[in-house]
C-alpha cells in the first residue's frame, strides 16, 4: 500500500508539471492576443481578457507551489541559500507582474536600499512574493508597495496594498497552519502554507524565518510580512 501511495504522488507531480507547461503556453498566447487587441476592443472586454490572464498566471503559480512542496517533501529540492541583492530581487518581481497589474490600473512601487544584501533562496522567496502580489491584486484599490529593510538582525520584506485590509477573523488565525480546503470560499490555503514553509526553511544564528499578516503600512491597508534571519 505504501508503494502505491508513493507511485501515486509521483504521478500527480508529473501530471502537475505537464499542466504547468501547457498553461505557460496558453498564457503566452493570451498575452500576445492582449497586445493585438489593445485599441481595437472596448475597455470592458480588455479588462475581462486581463482578468483571464491574471487567473491563468495565478493558477500557474499554484502549480509551481505544489511542485515545490512535493520536492521539499521528497527532500529533492535543490535549496540554494546565497547572498542576494534584495533590491534587485524586488525589482524583478515587480517587472514580472507589471503587465498583469497594468490591466487593472494598479501601480506597484519598490522601496529598498540598493546596498541591501541578504542570504536566502532566490527562487523560493520570489515565489512567496509573487503569491503575496496575487493576493494584493485582489484586494487593493490601485496601489501596491513592496518594501524591505533590516531590523533586529532580520530582513523584513513587506507587500502592502491600499485596500480595506485583512478581516479581523483572519488576523486572529494562525495562517502558517495548513487548514485544508474550504468549500464555502474555495480557499485551499496553499499560498500561505507554501510561504510559511519557505520562511521556516531559512535559519541562521538560532533564528528562523517567519510569516505574518497585519493591517496598516504605508497605505493603511493589508500587509503581508516575510521575515528572514
Amino acid at each position: 500500500m505504501e508503494q502505491e501511495d508513493i507511485n501515486f504522488s509521483d504521478f500527480i507531480a508529473s501530471s502537475t508539471h505537464d499542466m504547468k507547461n501547457s498553461l505557460n503556453i496558453q498564457i503566452g498566447f493570451l498575452e500576445e492576443l492582449m497586445g493585438e487587441c489593445r485599441g481595437k476592443i472596448d475597455a470592458s472586454m480588455l479588462n475581462q481578457l486581463g482578468r483571464t490572464i491574471y487567473e491563468a498566471n495565478r493558477m500557474n503559480v499554484n502549480l509551481v507551489q505544489i511542485l515545490s512542496l512535493y520536492k521539499l517533501g521528497k527532500s529533492i529540492y535543490p535549496i540554494d541559500i546565497a547572498e542576494q541583492s534584495v533590491n534587485e530581487v524586488l525589482q524583478e518581481v515587480m517587472l514580472q507582474n507589471e503587465s498583469i497589474m497594468s490591466y487593472k490600473g494598479i501601480t506597484v512601487t519598490v522601496a529598498c536600499d540598493e546596498n541591501c544584501y541578504w542570504y536566502f533562496d532566490r527562487d523560493l522567496v520570489t515565489g512567496v512574493l509573487v503569491n503575496a502580489l496575487n493576493n494584493a491584486y485582489n484586494y487593493t484599490k490601485d496601489k501596491i508597495r513592496i518594501a524591505a529593510h533590516t531590523r533586529d538582525g532580520m530582513l523584513e520584506i513587506r507587500v502592502e496594498d491600499n485596500g480595506k485590509g485583512y478581516p479581523e477573523s483572519l488576523l486572529l488565525e494562525n495562517i502558517t497552519e495548513n487548514k485544508g480546503v474550504s468549500f464555502s470560499t474555495g480557499s485551499t490555503g496553499l499560498g500561505f502554507y507554501f510561504s510559511s514553509k519557505v520562511a521556516g526553511m531559512h535559519k541562521n544564528a538560532g533564528k528562523q524565518g517567519s510569516l505574518s499578516i497585519e493591517n496598516g503600512g504605508a497605505y493603511n491597508g493589508g500587509c503581508f510580512v516575510l521575515a528572514l534571519p
